[in-house]
């Protein structure tokens, strides 16, 4: 649930921003008679990403036996690898995405400019959604679906309160500290999902194990308990994991975390008006 949560706060609040910045524009220039038409864009995407979640998890259904575990290996690798774009991009875009957002909200607005607003808005939020999609298929995988779900909607929720408080009101807040922060347990969470996919592969004979059993320790904390199972969701916890996937897991950890946290970390202004 956790997991879900943050991916789904995560994704939810850069959607909520970016359309705030819009809207914000638009309120400037006197042209909130195309408000309309960013929701409309809003609307589609949301609605197309709901659908996009769907065909995901119900494509995962159709696989069983080796296919299953092929299936959920590709899921989780993909998903981790979504999910490190979607840092590195937020690392080294995010000074500049407010800018960027309020030159095409200025340029789409000239004349009628109902088209190009839609396709800004449009896109902006079907982006987030698709990646949320991949990511909450992935979390299911390592979790129930009523708590992949449950946490979902409550980041959304959250990213939506936050995003109209941000709109609303003369608040200024600097998002370093928060993307900071979640960036920190996304790359563990991406970590997880690396040694979950290689695990899948292992168990589909797909990549070879090496060692079946660095360490076995599920006499002391089963994978298979509450607690392993909240483990398994939030840093990919394995009781008795293999050694290509304890390298796997180490590998991006040791690869990743200097290439975030050594660049320059960039305030991302979320004032809209």
């Amino acid at each position: 649930m956790l997991a879900s949560f943050l991916l789904s706060l995560r994704e939810g609040l850069e959607a909520a921003l970016i359309i705030g910045i819009v809207l914000g524009v638009l309120l400037k220039i006197k042209r909130t008679d195309l408000n309309i038409v960013v929701w409309r864009g809003v609307g589609l995407a949301v609605l197309l990403s709901f659908f996009a979640a769907i065909a995901l998890n119900l494509l995962g259904m159709e696989f069983e036996g080796k296919g299953e575990e092929i299936f959920e290996g590709v899921a989780m690798l993909l998903a981790a690898g979504v999910l490190t774009w979607m840092i590195l991009w937020m690392q080294n875009h995010g000074g500049t995405l407010k800018s960027e957002i309020e030159e095409q909200t200025n340029q789409a607005a000239l004349g009628n400019g109902q088209k190009a607003l839609f396709a800004l808005a449009f896109l902006a939020v079907f982006r987030e959604g698709i990646e949320l999609a991949l990511f909450l298929l992935a979390a299911r995988l390592t979790s129930s679906p009523l708590q992949t779900l449950s946490g979902a909607l409550l980041g959304l929720l959250m990213a939506t309160i936050l995003g109209w408080v941000l709109f609303t009101s003369t608040m200024k807040l600097s998002l370093r500290g928060f993307f900071g922060a979640t960036n920190i347990l996304l790359i563990i969470f991406a970590a997880g999902l690396v040694g979950l996919g290689i695990h899948e592969f292992n168990e589909a004979g797909v990549i070879p194990s090496v060692i079946e059993h660095v360490w076995d320790i599920n006499g002391v904390l089963s994978d298979k308990s509450e607690a392993g199972l909240l483990l398994k969701a939030l840093v990919g916890y394995n009781g008795n994991p293999s050694l290509t996937e304890v390298a796997a897991y180490a590998i991006y950890l040791a690869t990743i975390t200097p290439l975030v946290f050594t660049q320059k970390q960039k305030t991302i202004p979320v004032k809209v008006q």
